[in-house]
């Protein structure tokens, strides 16, 4: 099923007054540091944290009564399943999310916290998505992917809606979007909008390096599977591979990849906790990170708007990240 611009559009209307229209925030230093001028689109200040609210409020308030008093059943690290959690307690909906025995304490409390049922899995020997069909098998649930849905896909969308028009009220024509990447829900939706609206501008994924699935996918032409031997520090990122109505969006809308190390994320969360005042998780730094390494191509003078996808980072690593333990 393909997504459009109109359904990114309808999403926008949805969500008005449910998400926050998050600010673009402009740092003199860090434009003096680029050579040109950055805007960051703060999605950590989002409901629950970062943008996935979005696209799983977008996806829940379209269920039909009958499919809402089955209730929901979604698996995720964190952030999806924190913006499924909140998009069913607003809407009256019981949700059970599956989320992996090591995601970080912070997003599973906050999953609880809106009221969330957690179902733990173990990433080595259990299948999250073989748990989630037999869940929602049994009571009749409806699955919310966390990336590869048109609704969710669409509701993502909004935050590059929200940034074009942004800069356009600024004057400012944005020559790069730089937006992290893990199943493509984010970039595919934020690359509709902007595309959309500003053809010329130039979007940019950023990956952790051993999780560029999307880059070597976009390379090959196909969608491409790894199977990581390690992890990364971007615990939000680690898809194996993009995803099936993703990938074809990408294909016609991403511009350029780039991957970057455990080193440079850390790097980065220091700098925007140190110079930008922020709280930025390690996956929702990795295109920042991109920035910071010069692994973004900015014309000279010219404008980049980096999206900061989210802030629910684990206080101890958080520590050790500022720290410079990294």
């Amino acid at each position: 099923m393909s997504v459009t611009f109109a359904d990114v559009e309808a999403a926008a209307v949805r969500l008005k007054g449910w998400a926050v229209e998050t600010p673009l925030i402009e740092s003199p230093a860090l434009n003096d540091r680029i050579g040109g001028r950055v805007l960051l689109k703060a999605e950590t200040l989002q409901r629950v944290g970062a943008f996935k609210f979005r696209g799983a409020y977008n996806r829940l308030v379209q269920l039909t009564p009958d499919q809402r008093a089955r209730g929901v059943v979604a698996f995720s690290s964190g952030n999806h399943a924190q913006g499924v959690a909140l998009a069913a307690k607003l809407l009256g909906i019981a949700a059970t999310i599956v989320m992996p025995k090591d995601a970080p304490v912070v997003k599973v409390e906050a999953t609880r916290g809106y009221g969330a049922e957690v179902r733990f899995y173990d990433r080595l020997t259990e299948s999250r998505e073989a748990i989630a069909a037999e869940i929602a098998q049994g009571r009749g649930s409806v699955i919310v992917p966390a990336f590869d849905d048109p609704h969710v896909i669409a509701g993502q969308g909004t935050a590059g809606l929200e940034l074009a028009r942004q800069a356009e009220a600024l004057g400012v024509r944005l020559d790069v979007v730089a937006v992290p990447v893990s199943g493509g829900g984010l970039i595919s939706g934020v690359a509709l909008a902007v595309k959309a609206l500003s053809p010329s501008t130039v979007i940019v994924g950023a990956e952790p390096e051993g999780f560029d699935d999307a880059a070597r996918s976009l390379a090959a032409g196909e969608r491409v599977v790894l199977k990581p031997a390690t992890r990364t520090l971007c615990d939000a990122l680690e898809s194996p591979a993009p995803g099936e109505i993703t990938f074809p969006i990408m294909q016609r809308t991403v511009g350029a990849m780039a991957a970057v190390s455990d080193t440079e994320v850390a790097a980065a969360m220091r700098y925007a906790f140190a110079t930008l005042k922020l709280v930025v998780e390690p996956g929702g730094a990795a295109a920042l990170a991109a920035l910071l390494a010069g692994k973004v191509a900015v014309p000279a003078g010219g404008t980049v708007c980096v999206v900061l996808s989210g802030g629910n980072v684990d206080p101890d690593l958080f520590a050790r990240a500022i720290r410079g333990e990294i």
